[in-house]
């Protein structure tokens, strides 16, 4: 068995599509095949069920997932520890974070951290809350960004500077103009959200809950998995949302987004870590340049686009 047969397996068993897996590995669909073929043969047991077109894992297949999983985070940590040898000189990091943070408040900080290592890999994808911490988790990713605070006894989390969230609405909604919004003007109105399992989704439950407001009260006519869809969606007049500072500020700066005068707190943000995983320098070099901007005066002045 080699760390290539498991990449292959691990890649696949998440797609559940052989051809998707081998493209993302830059591989041929024999090759994938391959692969997968060799591993049944060899052990003698069937990871796969082929059901028309579609390939499903077996009981087997998921159990041999989570080893295969943790085989593959041991050998990464293995390669970091010893580019770390190194110093900041090669080697790569592994992030992900959640929708705002990635577009709109993370490229500032890696554009400094390029500028100091150009030398390390940055590998940047973009998750919801619950994704992260899982990913972070299972040693997925090195470092993982959120928007709220999770429950894992496994995984180190840091309170770091955030944004806040506001209600927008489009400018010709029947609200823009009033000078103070209340909990029965949110009842009445209709709501373009995030998906459940988003940071912004759920902060924003919170917060209705400290008004007196229960979230099943809101009239949601549109639940979407992006940040830049939801504001499209309310610049159309479908409803309104809440959203980060950080991504309404295009719209608000144009006009087509109206800001309505209802009190939502300010909300930080958390990074992720393994606690038993090792933590590499670049690991190490990001998470302190992000930590030094504990207050908002020290957050890069650069704009994220």
């Amino acid at each position: 068995m080699t760390l290539e047969q498991l990449r292959i397996f691990v890649a696949v068993a998440e797609r559940q599509h052989m051809t998707q897996a081998a493209h993302e590995l830059n591989l041929t669909q024999s090759a994938a095949s391959s692969a997968i073929a060799a591993l049944e043969e060899r052990y003698a047991v069937k990871l796969f069920d082929r059901i028309g077109r579609r390939i499903e894992l077996t009981d087997s297949g998921r159990t041999f997932l989570i080893e295969a999983r943790a085989v593959l985070a041991r050998a990464t940590a293995a390669e970091k520890a010893l580019a770390d040898l190194a110093g900041l000189k090669c080697g790569s990091l592994s992030i992900w974070a959640s929708q705002t943070i990635v577009n709109y408040w993370l490229p500032p900080f890696l554009a400094i951290f390029y500028h100091r290592y150009p030398d390390v890999d940055l590998k940047v994808k973009a998750a919801n809350t619950q994704q992260v911490a899982a990913a972070t988790h299972d040693g997925a990713a090195d470092i993982g960004f959120i928007e709220g605070p999770i429950a894992d006894p496994h995984l180190s989390v840091s309170k770091i500077d955030g944004d806040h969230l506001i209600v927008v609405v489009a400018v010709n909604h029947p609200l823009a103009g009033k000078e103070r919004v209340n909990a029965a003007d949110l009842k009445a109105m209709k709501w373009v959200l995030r998906e459940q399992g988003s940071g912004t989704r759920a902060e924003f439950e919170a917060a209705l809950k400290s008004h007196a407001v229960e979230p099943s009260a809101l009239e949601v006519v549109l639940e979407l998995p992006s940040n830049e869809a939801v504001c499209a969606a309310v610049e159309a007049g479908v409803g309104a949302t809440a959203i980060s500072n950080l991504a309404a500020e295009a719209g608000l700066l144009s006009g087509r987004l109206v800001a309505l005068d209802f009190p939502l707190p300010r909300r930080p943000f958390y990074a992720l870590r393994h606690k038993e995983r090792y933590l590499s320098h670049a690991a190490t070099a990001l998470l302190e340049l992000v930590g030094a901007s504990a207050s908002p005066t020290a957050r890069p002045r650069e704009k994220a686009v």
